[in-house]
């Protein structure tokens, strides 16, 4: 199976350019204003604007308003949405856009809690498990016991939090998913990708796939 990779927080023209000739599958723009890695709407649309084809861009939304997330939708060609927060199903559904839910786990103990917390959300294309807390709002370059892991589901999960670089590929060996999401880890400073970072890990991803075929 193909080694996915999707990286988060891009912030610049400059910093997509890096993550794609990199070979990623995938960038994430965070719509949080909180966030270091937050960019606003017309940022967001000339990042996008600027992707080669075959990269997908994933929005990232926290708690947001309803407007909001149509508003970014609006404007910027969002691929798929991705809510951090305590979002309903019924919220997630509503935009009629593919999306993935992030499911915090640190309060997740085995598969029967996962799947409890995953079947509320029918129409999500998969999961993201990060290591905060539920309602949190992850990113915090924490990693969590990869064990614990649903590798196997029916649907694709996706792995996040405190990957790099030198861990990527015991993530890949211990939780075999369908992809794997970075941000803090291939970072110069919060928001700034690093180039040689980028190519470190992208680098060992495929070198793990080699080794895989």
């Amino acid at each position: 199976m193909k080694i996915r990779v999707k990286i988060c927080g891009i912030t610049s023209i400059e910093d997509a350019e890096t993550v794609c000739n990199a070979g990623v599958d995938a960038i994430g723009l965070v719509f949080y204003e909180k966030s270091p890695r937050n960019v606003s709407i017309p940022q967001a649309a000339e990042i996008c604007a600027s992707l080669p084809p075959f990269v997908n861009t994933v929005g990232l939304f926290l708690n947001a308003s309803a407007d909001f997330v149509h508003s970014v939708l609006a404007s910027v060609p969002i691929d798929l949405l991705q809510f951090h927060g305590s979002e309903t199903p019924e919220y997630c559904a509503s935009f009629k856009h593919p999306y993935i839910k992030v499911i915090g786990m640190k309060e997740v103990h085995g598969l029967a809690q996962f799947d409890a917390i995953a079947r509320q959300y029918p129409d999500a294309r998969g999961f993201l498990v990060d290591s905060h807390a539920a309602g949190k709002a992850g990113g915090t370059g924490k990693t969590f016991e990869w064990t614990n892991t649903p590798v196997d589901y029916h649907k694709p999960i996706i792995l996040a939090g405190g990957l790099n670089a030198e861990n990527i590929a015991a993530a890949i060996q211990q939780a075999p998913v369908y992809a794997y999401d970075l941000s803090s880890g291939v970072e110069s400073q919060p928001g700034i990708k690093d180039k040689h970072k980028v190519m470190q890990l992208m680098n060992e991803v495929k070198r793990v796939q080699c080794e895989r075929n």
